[in-house]
């Protein structure tokens, strides 16, 4: 991990939140390298700090408060631009780069993201490849919804992220089975930060994938890659991994390509990097979510070991008013895995031997001795064990190398449990 002493000469963006080093920290890091960084957070984490010009410590639930501490900050020293690289805050970084007259995309665009009935109804007004969508409030019109809609369906809650709350249902039954979770699941607290409210969607049948776009103005989309998604097995969509290969077909499909640009068009968005998620359905692309912000999970990082390209590096330049530089560098795959707990219980011991091999670029335990932890297909992202992230000539190859890595990493489930995904 980088520990460079920020740069003093450096124009000064404003970071609202950090999370956790093991997911986030590479982004900091990165963007630090040419940006003086004032992060504003409830508490800010230790591990920040030698990548941080200062800190303001606010609640970032209160809106109001934090313009106000933005605005102050504003007034001491200028602030090139806002950024934020996690969901909970798009639109509060939105508003507040709005507010200070920085570039940005509009807080309603912005808005339009993470509402996900939004999403659907902009879709289908300018014909972009979606779902059929219908906001239901009650069991009994989730039912109503799907017999119209036709089973298979998606029940999932209107605000959340992370396949919180999202199960495929086949019958009735499991409509009112699902919709209690859909109403209560949350993730990293973003429950806070959500419109209230329940889904129901036709399903989408196909594999999923992410593509990673930088929008350079109205109109002007670059499509940096084409993140291919490993999902655990359904009713749930847990996220199990991704691959980045440089090489993919995908990168210059002009039907992914048409699909994207469209979706971002349809909701607004003008400028910054996103994270469009698809699924490639026997009909063609459609579209899943539109995510205003940089993808989760060291999507980005994966990004930039297959081709060069930095997009938190990117994503800043975007936010205080400079081009981004894309040049593709390289030209090889990189791939995540993550490992989840075969059973419920609270983790009674970790094992976890040296792996030096020149291809593994991490591997992280995320969880400790004592942590109460669930099993697929009710595991959540607060449930996963371990990741290993390695590179490789190709996307089949990164695929084995991630497992491999993995094995070095033993973990004994003690006491099982029943438990159930993370929720309020």
């Amino acid at each position: 991990m980088s520990t460079a002493t920020p740069r003093t000469d450096a124009p000064i963006l404003l970071l609202l939140g950090a999370s956790a080093r093991e997911y986030r920290g590479y982004m900091l890091e990165q963007i630090a390298t040419e940006h003086q960084v004032v992060l504003l957070d409830s508490a800010p984490p230790a591990w920040t700090r030698p990548h941080l010009a200062a800190q303001i410590t606010v609640d970032l639930t209160d809106h109001d408060a934090t313009l106000r501490a933005a605005k102050e900050a504003a007034a001491v020293r200028p602030v090139a631009g806002v950024l934020t690289y996690l969901e909970h805050y798009v639109e509060l970084a939105a508003r507040i780069a709005q507010d200070l007259g920085l570039p940005a995309p509009t807080p309603e665009a912005v808005e339009a993201c993470r509402d996900k009935a939004t999403t659907r109804r902009l879709l289908a007004a300018h014909g972009v490849p979606s779902a059929r969508s219908v906001v239901v409030t009650t069991p009994d019109e989730a039912v109503a919804a799907a017999d119209t809609i036709g089973y298979p369906v998606v029940i999932k809650p209107r605000g959340m992220a992370g396949s919180a709350g999202v199960r495929r249902a086949d019958t009735p039954a499991d409509i009112r089975a699902f919709y209690q979770a859909a109403t209560t699941e949350t993730v990293l607290g973003l429950d806070e930060h959500a419109v209230a409210g329940v889904l129901v969607e036709e399903y989408l049948a196909g594999p999923e994938i992410s593509v990673e776009c930088v929008v350079l103005g109205s109109g002007r989309v670059e499509v940096v890659a084409v993140t291919r998604k490993h999902l655990g097995p359904e009713p749930g969509f847990q996220e199990t991994g991704h691959t980045v290969d440089a090489t993919d077909p995908l990168r210059r499909d002009p039907d992914v390509h048409a699909v994207a640009h469209a979706a971002l068009e349809a909701v607004g968005i003008t400028t910054g990097v996103m994270h469009v998620e698809m699924r490639l359905t026997p009909s063609g692309p459609r579209i899943v979510e539109i995510n205003a912000r940089l993808g989760g999970d060291l999507i980005p990082r994966l990004v930039e070991l297959a081709t060069g390209v930095n997009l938190p590096l990117a994503a800043a330049r975007l936010a205080t008013g400079q081009r981004p530089d894309l040049t593709e560098t390289l030209q090889r795959a990189a791939a995540i895995e993550f490992q989840y707990p075969t059973a419920p219980g609270r983790i009674g011991h970790t094992t976890l031997t040296e792996a030096t091999a020149p291809w593994i670029e991490r591997l992280v335990v995320t969880r400790q001795v004592g942590d109460l932890v669930a099993a697929p297909p009710h595991a959540a992202l607060d449930d996963r064990l371990a990741f290993a992230l390695v590179t490789g000539p190709d996307a089949a190859t990164c695929r084995r190398r991630t497992r491999t890595a993995l094995n070095h990493l033993t973990v004994r489930i003690d006491q099982p449990v029943h438990v159930t995904a993370c929720v309020r």
